[in-house]
């Protein structure tokens, strides 16, 4: 069996490459996939948990199918928001995105 550690160091590198994603892109859409990344990463830590818990109860699993349908919605609603600004601006550039300023 694989020990629990390994799941947290997975967990830890894939959240770590995604907070790298999210912060040093300057393309929305990088931004995304690295904010699905450190989900992914806590799905990981969610199930893992689980498997070196109480496996009769199905939190851990509860919870990932939780977290993934979140995702979902986040990815619809994030890609839909890019969508209506690209077409508005013609860019998806973040440091360019300054629609709240008057």
């Amino acid at each position: 069996m694989i020990p629990l550690t390994w799941y947290l160091i997975l967990a830890a590198a894939l959240f770590s490459i995604g907070v790298f994603g999210a912060l040093a892109r300057r393309n929305a859409v990088g931004v995304l996939m690295g904010i699905e990344l450190m989900l992914n990463a806590v799905n990981i830590n969610l199930v893992a948990f689980w498997r070196y818990t109480d496996v009769s109860r199905m939190t851990g699993q509860m919870f990932a199918i939780f977290v993934i349908a979140i995702a979902a919605a986040e990815a619809a609603v994030g890609l839909a928001l890019l969508i209506a600004i690209y077409r508005q601006r013609n860019t998806v550039n973040v440091e360019e995105l300054d629609l709240m300023k008057g």
